[in-house]
This record gives C-alpha cells, structure tokens and sequence, in this order.
C-alpha cells in the first residue's frame, strides 16, 4: 500500500468523502485534515450513530487512528471543543492519544464570526452566500500574519500581548467601518479560558510526529473539505473557500511538505449538488429538483442546489486533483428513474465545448444534456458489481470513460459498508 494517500472532492464539495474516509480508515495509522475549519462537514454514519464532523477528522471513530488536525486548519477552538464533547457523549474516545492539533495551527476568533456575518449583511443582495463561520476573515487574517498561533497559549504573557493587539486592530474595523460594538478584554479572555485552555492537551508540534510516521512507513491518509470547484486558485472564483483544497496542497496544510502524495482518491456523486452561490450550469429547478432533493437528503442549514451529473466540471476536478481512481456516492438515490440524464458537455457562445470554460464566463454555458436507461429497482443491498443491473454498470462505464479515471468504489447507501468494490 501507498504510504501518503489523499480523499478529495471533485465537484462543489458534499461529493460523501467523509464516508469514504470512514471506511477506509480501517487501512490506515494517521488521519489528517490539512485545510478548511468548520465551514465543511462531513456526515458519517457507523455504530455509534450519525454523525457530522465539521473540524474533526473522520478517523475519530477507529480505534488505534491517530487524528490531526495540520497547520493548514482555520482552528476553531469553540466550535471544535462542543464538537469533542458532543462525541464523548456518544461514548466515542477523544484523548491526546488519538488526536493532536498542531501547534502553528491559527485560531480562528469570535472576530472572525462577526465580521463574517457583518460583511454579508453588508453586501444585501451581491452577498457572497458564506456559512458564515468566519472562514474568508480568518484566512486574510492569516495571510496578513495577524492570527495567533495555538502554541501560544503556552506562553500566557506573550498571548495576553499578541492578543490585546490584534482585538485594538480589530476593534477599529468592528466599529470604525460596521459601526457595531468593540471585543472587550474580558470577553476575549473569558473565551480563551473556556474554549482554548480545555485544548492544550492536544496541541503538540505534529510535524515531527508525521515525521516519524512516515520515517517508519505508516500509512498516512489526508482527509480534504470541500471539492476542486471551491479551490482558492483553480476554483470558480470569486464562489470559492479561502484555502486550497487540492491533494497536492495537503503535505503543506499537514505539517510535512517533505511528503509525496502517491495517492489520490477522489470522491464524485452520482449526480450533482451544490451548496452555497455561484454558477452551477447542470442545476435543475422546481418538481424534478424537489424530488431529487428529496431521495438525496439534500438538505443543511438551507436546500442543496442539484442537477445531473457535470462531466465537464468532473473531468475538469479529476485533472486538477491529479485523481488517481475515484469513489462514486449515492448510485441508490437515482434508482427510480426511468431515464437518467447528464450533462456531458456546455454550450458556450452558441459552440459546444468539453472543457471547463473561464469562471467569469460560466453563468453563460448551458448543459448539453443526454440520457440513458435507468434501472428502477432497489441496489441498497448490492455488494458485488456483477448484482448491479446493467443499466446501473452501463451508468458507471459512461462516467468513467467520460472522466478518463477508474471508479473504484461505488456507495448505494450512507452505512459504512454499503459500498460496492470494483477491481
């Protein structure tokens, strides 16, 4: 087995890579989560219920996997502390054993949260459509080298310092620009005592541990938020996350840029959802739409676009996240239909084109759509690739052969082992 393996999303992100990641950590050591905060998350359904991790990696619920959380992380110490507790309730073990933050990780503020929220409100109708978690602010924060570290909060007095400087700088844009009320000493100080001291057990320097899990050939797998359509860099910008969440940025965010990744799983749903604003060519509208939310459970905090599967966006995702096989989620959810469709190509200008067009010019592409059988019957229960129907194996050959990489796995139900294995 490959040392350095990677599960990415190759779409919009919600692609089902915290399953994948659920099932295949039984073949791993280490877990890693090298980017992103709580903005992503990642549903998982085992023994101990159904879960959503938003800052966690997904290998918490494995025995003997060591979770970690890299630099990479826009660290929420709130959001990451009720996380734990929510999990230790569950009777799910969260020690310093089996998982570490690493301590050049950036705390993401209470700031971060409201100048998130204040922006958006301020932007009305051209908001940016965020989750408001404080992701944007956080890394231009970062960026700007105004962050702190979380191995600061060894050092009281230095902290104390750091902090009170970055809450004057913020408090000039907090009231200066928004108008709205300045963070107090107390207030950050309480935060700190109640969400960032419970965490000091965890924080160590992970590098040298991925150091010396790679010197002794353990299996290590990154764990990516979101999908290759959100990168910062190669995304459908200005519509992206504030980080990079490609497999060839994960050495980097973990804290081992001396790391290769040999591997690279990406994860891709049998049809196509998005969560959040921007161009979305394949989104489909009123009944049909319902009722694919619907069967899909395509449903957060607000309903999921969604449409048929994008094998322009797909090819464009399994390129940039150099994919070396791919996991295709939730076949079960089209099992109904008499006809499936895909869109295999955009129209641009009047002129078809197979390859993912400018950002600035997508919200002009129109699908170019094509249909094949369905098979209208149950495939929950199939383990074996020789039970699916043809016309489910047929759905799966057009796909790959479209996208240019093998699919490997293919899930027809959210349980840990609802899952096909090809090849």
């Amino acid at each position: 087995m490959d040392t350095c393996t990677a599960i990415v999303g190759i779409n919009w992100g919600d692609e089902g890579k915290g399953r994948i990641v659920d099932l295949l950590t039984e073949d791993f050591d280490v877990v890693v989560r090298y980017q992103g905060g709580g903005n992503a998350g990642h549903t998982i359904v085992n023994r101990y219920g159904e879960f959503t991790l938003h800052l966690l990696p997904s290998g918490v619920f494995r025995k003997n996997v060591v979770n970690i959380l890299g630099n990479g992380v826009a660290l929420d110490p709130e959001h990451l502390t009720q996380e734990i507790n929510a999990l230790r309730e569950k009777g799910v073990s969260i020690t310093p054993n089996n998982v570490m933050i690493s301590e050049r990780a950036s705390l993401l503020m209470p700031w971060h949260r409201r100048l998130d929220a204040l922006e958006e409100a301020r932007l009305k109708d051209k908001k940016m459509d965020t989750t408001r978690k404080g992701i944007g602010p956080f890394y231009s924060d970062k960026y700007q080298k105004k962050t702190i570290l979380a191995g600061e909060l060894f050092y009281p007095e230095v902290l104390k310092q750091h902090l009170n400087e970055l809450r004057e700088w913020k408090n000039l844009i907090l009231t200066g620009v928004y108008n709205d009320e300045a963070e107090t000493e107390e207030e950050i100080d309480n935060w700190v005592k109640n969400y960032c001291e419970p965490l000091k057990p965890f924080i160590r320097n992970t590098s040298t541990f991925l150091a010396d899990a790679l010197w002794n050939h353990k299996r290590i797998l990154f764990e990516g938020t979101l999908g290759a359509l959100r990168d910062l860099d190669f995304g459908i910008y200005p519509y992206t996350t504030s980080s990079n969440v490609l497999a060839s940025y994960a050495p980097i965010g973990s804290g081992m840029p001396f790391a290769t990744v040999e591997r690279v799983i990406g994860v891709v749903k049998a049809y196509s959802s998005c969560v959040g604003a921007g161009p979305f060519v394949c989104e489909i509208f009123g009944d049909e739409a319902e009722h694919l939310r619907k069967i899909g459970n395509e449903y957060g905090h607000r309903p999921h676009r969604v449409g048929p599967i994008d094998l322009v966006a797909t090819r464009y995702g399994v390129k940039i996240q150099h994919a070396t096989e791919i996991a295709l989620t939730k076949l079960d959810v089209l099992s109904d239909m008499d006809e499936i469709p895909l869109c295999v190509r955009y129209k641009l200008y009047g002129r078809e084109v197979d390859d993912m067009p400018f950002p600035s010019v997508l919200d002009r592409c129109e699908p170019v759509i094509e249909t094949v059988k369905g098979w209208k019957c149950n495939i929950s229960n199939v383990r074996n690739w020789w039970d699916l129907p043809v016309e489910a194996q047929e759905y799966v050959k057009k796909i790959e052969n479209s996208i240019g990489c093998i699919i490997k796995w293919i899930s027809v139900g959210p349980e840990r082992h609802s899952i096909i294995r090809r090849g």
